[in-house]
């Protein structure tokens, strides 16, 4: 019971996130009938499974909000603001019911109140019902005939036909007939497969759609054919004559069966729900193999043993292929949690009397899960600071002639090895002359330190900068920017920001596909090994020990022509042993520059298993993590982004010195 009750959470929550996004959509499409079946849908398996497993708070909860959007879906009231408000409202506790926190009682009462007032104002004819849709409305008695074909693999769905039988009698007046066509002799029947059909003739008020929900989470395993009858006669012999001259009781193949194999095939091949700690014990398991997998090859490069290197070959190229596929496992698409920043934006919207509407793109995207996981934080910050500082509220925009509405855009896209992520707001821009003024008062930068816009942006990532004038429950307290960059850099990503005042502000991560596994670049610096992100790695030259000192000396180094940033490696490390006579560079474009890193020697591409460091090192800039080589050891894995940022950061205090 207490998998399935898990089951049932894990379930419900999926349907709550989902409910929140289908009920913002309805408020901008209030007369859309799939988005309100779709709600009707959802409230209705919350409810239905909830009674089933022990959770009848949330069934009792969810019943009076299902019993409005009834009445909405048949027509009998409108979808207005107000619903849509109550309604979000209820979502938020029923998200606590499921994960079994505890609940503001007198909030729950309100809302139960609210939605009973609706339904019973319906009731009493005092909230006017406009025509219904639907052939034969309520209140008029009705025949109907129901065809019920279950399908053989009806039952490994965990439908039970009799407790839909029994709801159907709670309609009204039933009368219900089997068909035992299908019932093949006891030695050549399958004890979990469902041979029976029934007919059943039904006079209700109810209406055709009260007959559907009754086998809403059967639908998909079953055929059910539902019509108005004349009469008390069918038109339809209850009693199929067998196809192919088969005789009753006669073993064969159905259409039923046809239909029901080729369900469950469709089932198996669609989906199976799988524990997050499955999946990362799989991922670490993966990462131990291609370990294994590297001191293998190691040992067969050294061997002269042509059967070991072929056998070594193999077992790479497979490794290589399983890596793939588990990663591929773990990749889901960013729209879901794109979609979870809908209610943040209308919530905030209200709360700031402003008027944001969020449009996203790319949703289709995938990410690795454990990063889209550690998203979170990082874009609610953005796209707080967006709506607050960004966008204008209605009537000044109006001046500016703008529309009245904001805009709050968020777009994914593949680059390379790499996702971007752009959050994008139409509002008032960033001011770099008003963020200099603030810096300089701050002690931040000297007055006369001449300084391009992208440099001006990069102070808002200074722990505590803010330009708000206020403090507020939204921003303003000098808590924000910084997190986010520390964020995405512990994701071994980077932020930019590009702003044009007036227009709007774009802030872009570039985050990398995965976190567990990736392809790097093993060099060598004095007597220890380090990985580089393959990703990061443009090209690799050589320069001699003359002109690799006087590059060091500059800070700067020619390259194809051109002089670029230069940065050696070794001082950085505080590498004791002697240069070699011959330096390798390995150059990188970051931030759209382009930089090279001077080192001893570059040893080769390395498959590399992420492991994270211990707490003592984790405020070790340069460094993002380790790995385990084929001999045992361990190797750093630098993160050049960093290391980057440090050296501009001492050159700018040199500058202020």
């Amino acid at each position: 019971m207490e998998t399935h009750k898990a089951a049932y959470q894990e379930e419900a929550f999926e349907l709550v996130g989902e409910l929140e996004g289908l009920l913002l959509e309805l408020e901008g499409n209030p007369e859309d009938q799939e988005l309100i079946h779709r709600i009707f849908r959802a409230l209705h398996t919350i409810k239905g499974s909830g009674a089933m497993f022990g959770f009848e708070d949330v069934a009792g909860f969810t019943h009076e909000i299902e019993t409005v959007y009834e009445s909405v879906r048949d027509g009998r009231i409108g979808v207005t603001k107000a619903l849509v408000d109550h309604s979000l409202s209820a979502i938020d506790v029923i998200r606590r019911m499921v994960g079994e926190e505890p609940v503001d009682g007198i909030q729950v009462a309100d809302l139960m109140t609210r939605f009973k007032t609706i339904s019973q104002s319906i009731q009493s004819g005092s909230i006017s019902e406009p025509a219904i849709t639907e052939e034969h409305p309520r209140g008029t008695l009705t025949l109907y005939t129901i065809d019920f074909a279950p399908y053989r693999t009806f039952f490994a769905t965990g439908s039970n036909p009799i407790l839909l039988l029994n709801e159907l009698r709670g309609l009204g007046e039933c009368r219900i007939l089997p068909d035992l066509q299908e019932i093949p002799r006891l030695d050549s029947m399958d004890p979990e497969g469902c041979y029976l059909r029934w007919q059943i003739r039904l006079r209700t008020d109810q209406g055709k759609n009260a007959i559907q929900d009754v086998f809403i989470f059967a639908a998909d395993a079953c055929d059910l054919k539902i019509r108005v009858s004349d009469d008390e006669k069918t038109d339809e012999p209850l009693v199929r004559a067998p196809e192919n001259g088969a005789e009753a009781g006669q073993t064969g193949t159905s259409k039923s069966d046809h239909q029901g194999k080729e369900t469950l095939v469709k089932e198996n091949r669609s989906s199976i729900r799988v524990p997050a700690e499955k999946l990362d014990t799989l991922v670490d398991l993966v990462g131990e193999l291609v370990t294994v997998q590297a001191n293998l090859s190691r040992k067969a490069g050294g061997a002269a043993d042509a059967e070991l290197v072929s056998i070594s070959e193999s077992v790479e190229r497979l490794t290589g292929s399983l890596r793939d596929v588990t990663m591929s496992i773990r990749m889901i698409p960013i729209g879901s949690t794109f979609q979870r920043y809908q209610r943040l934006v209308r919530d905030l919207s209200k709360e700031l009397d402003k008027d944001v509407r969020m449009e996203t793109e790319g949703g289709e995207t995938e990410l690795d899960k454990t990063v889209i996981e550690q998203l979170g934080d990082p874009l609610i910050h953005i796209i707080r600071n967006a709506i607050d500082h960004g966008i204008e509220p209605p009537d000044a925009r109006e001046r500016l002639g703008k529309p009245r509405q904001g805009t709050i855009r968020l777009s994914a896209e593949h680059a390379g090895t790499s996702v971007l992520i752009r959050i994008s707001g139409d509002g008032a821009g960033i001011d770099p002359e008003k963020i200099r003024k603030c810096a300089v008062e701050r002690n931040l930068i000297p007055p006369d330190l001449l300084l391009e816009d992208d440099e001006i942006y990069n102070l808002l990532f200074i722990p505590g900068f803010s330009t708000a004038k206020r403090l507020s429950d939204v921003s303003g307290r000098g808590v924000g920017m910084d997190v986010v960059k520390r964020r995405i850099e512990t994701l071994q990503g980077t932020v930019h920001i590009a702003s044009k005042l007036g227009k709007g502000t774009t802030v872009t991560l570039k985050l990398p596909l995965t976190l567990a596994i990736i392809d790097g670049l093993l060099v060598r610096i004095g007597d220890e090994d380090y990985i580089l992100p393959l990703s990061a790695v443009e090209e690799c030259v050589e320069m001699d020990r003359k002109s690799a000192d006087r590059s060091e000396d500059r800070g700067m180094m020619d390259y194809r022509g051109s002089r670029i940033l230069y940065i050696n490696l070794r001082r950085i490390f505080h590498s004791e042993s002697p240069p070699p006579p011959i330096e390798r560079v390995v150059v990188s474009k970051l931030k759209g520059e382009t930089i090279g890193f001077g080192l001893d020697e570059v040893v080769g591409q390395h498959q590399t298993v992420i492991k994270p460091i211990g707490k003592l090192y984790k405020e070790i800039r340069g460094i993002s993590g380790a790995t385990i080589l084929g001999d045992g050891s361990v190797a750093l894995i630098i993160d050049l982004h960093q290391i980057l940022e440090t050296v501009e950061g001492d050159r700018r205090r040199e500058k202020t010195e």
